[in-house]
């Protein structure tokens, strides 16, 4: 049985992550909403639990230095967030991983080259919508992460 809020943490950290590396180097604002989806507070103004695991998670990636941020815009957004360099590093290297972009036999080598960064793998992933593509590769990234300490 999966653990629905890995799977969430997996998503948000990998729609994040290539945002960040489409504005890269400039800096954005991350709406959590944007991410996550649709939150209708209560009627205390709290936002739902999917809605703050979100944000939990944009903050976890800058306390472990894959983002920074000048700002949050209360609990809905970060702003002025940019990669940081490892962030950066870690999503334009080619990692050995098995490629989920299906390419044909006379595909150009300037894009076979291109679809085996990590970040284009992160985008299929995300494309396909499948938690466990996502999850995967977010791990695999993750992991790999260590060599940008």
């Amino acid at each position: 049985m999966s653990d629905l809020h890995i799977d969430d943490f997996y998503h948000d950290a990998g729609v994040a992550l290539a945002r960040l590396y489409a504005s890269f180097p400039r800096k954005t604002t991350l709406y959590v909403e944007d991410i996550s989806g649709a939150d209708t507070p209560d009627e205390f103004g709290l936002h739902c639990d999917r809605f703050m695991s979100c944000f939990s998670t944009l903050l976890w990636l800058a306390e472990t230095g894959y983002l920074r941020y000048e700002s949050t815009i209360r609990q809905e957004a970060l702003d002025q967030t940019v990669l940081t360099e490892r962030g950066f590093l870690l999503l334009s290297a080619r990692y050995p991983l098995p490629s989920r972009i299906p390419l044909q036999s006379d595909t150009p080598v300037s894009v076979i080259e291109n679809s085996q960064t990590n970040i284009q793998q992160l985008r299929a992933a995300l494309k396909s919508c499948s938690s466990i593509d996502i999850a995967h590769i977010v791990q695999f990234l993750l992991d790999h992460s260590r060599n940008y300490r």
